[in-house]
């Protein structure tokens, strides 16, 4: 065994915070194709204890990364390794590692109780009754436990296959969109629940595209944008790029012509064009500022605006801007 594998052996198995075994997770120049497809690109990150957040648009190459750091895809190049193993042909990494996938493969025949007693079982606890009664526990489904998923919510069946990845208490839990269809009181408790593993020294991984459900749960940010990793580290400083990045609006008025003379005077507008068929196309350098400075500059020039829409705020471009910053 060599001095690297004995480090990251350490590492793996040393006792986090609250008891928990901690786990990190390792992708060094990954990428997968499909084909001339390529869904991920070069990707270098390292995710350690705590609750990272992977952000990016539909179609940005997430899942394909949650499953390459599953085990379920190999990479085309690069390495993946969890606990200091590498993650591809390695059955016993389930032993540390929980996976809520995005698709719902779940046996609607099969209680909810069922259910979470069979992934119990089959990770051959020594009491899987108990494994599975504190797993339902923890994420609120113990008065729905009785019932047949086919009669779940979408939201209850994201939380009873929560509940099955984390019977066995694993060091690195991998979610893609775990929220989907959750109303405002699951989401809320499901967040907590994240929060919580993340303090015990689990290594917790959640996809969205959803910026709020990220600044809501994590403080770590990896931002992936056709299939590159755009931005990674603190949300705060990723989320000052977002805010701070040029704006477009398109902004309809009693007196166009004479709305964007006036616009044009003040620093954070830095374009204004007429639109022959009515309108302004408005593009400023703070989104705050700016929406604080047209209502002022038309109350003062005795101009009612009708409409004002951002133009450009598709998590695309917000994102496609992270990319060339």
């Amino acid at each position: 065994m060599t001095a690297e594998t004995l480090k990251a052996s350490a590492t793996a198995d040393a006792p986090a915070r609250g008891g928990a075994p901690a786990a990190t997770v390792e992708l060094s120049h990954v990428s997968r194709w499909y084909g001339n497809v390529v869904a991920v690109n070069d990707v270098t990150m390292t995710l350690g204890p705590g609750v990272t957040g992977l952000l990016g648009p539909n179609g940005a190459g997430k899942t394909t990364l949650l499953h390459l750091m599953a085990g379920l895809l190999s990479p085309s190049r690069g390495t993946v390794t969890v606990a200091g193993a590498s993650a591809w042909r390695r059955p016993e990494l389930y032993r540390i590692l929980g996976l809520v996938s995005e698709r719902e493969a779940v046996p609607e025949y099969l209680t909810g109780w069922e259910f979470v007693l069979t992934s119990a079982k089959l990770h051959k606890l020594p009491d899987p009754t108990a494994a599975a009664r504190r797993a339902v526990e923890l994420v609120d489904m113990t008065a729905a436990e009785g019932r047949r998923i086919g009669t779940y919510s979408k939201g209850m069946r994201q939380r009873i296959r929560v509940a099955a990845a984390l019977v066995h208490e694993p060091a690195v839990l991998l979610l893609d969109e775990p929220f989907n269809g959750m109303d405002p009181r699951q989401r809320l408790h499901m967040m907590e629940v994240l929060h919580r593993l993340g303090e015990q020294g689990r290594t917790v991984l959640f996809s969205s595209h959803i910026l709020e459900e990220v600044a809501q749960l994590s403080g770590t940010v990896q931002v992936m944008v056709a299939g590159r990793l755009a931005a990674s580290g603190d949300f705060r400083a990723i989320r000052r790029l977002m805010t701070h990045r040029p704006h477009v609006f398109t902004v309809h008025s009693s007196d166009d012509r004479r709305l964007a003379v006036a616009l044009l005077a003040h620093e954070a507008v830095q374009g204004v064009e007429l639109d022959p068929a009515g309108g302004l196309t408005v593009r400023t350098s703070d989104y705050g500022t700016f929406t604080r400075t047209l209502p002022a500059v038309a109350v003062a020039e005795g101009i009612r605006v009708t409409r004002v829409l951002p133009s450009d705020e598709s998590l695309e471009s917000v994102f496609s801007y992270l990319v060339a910053s």
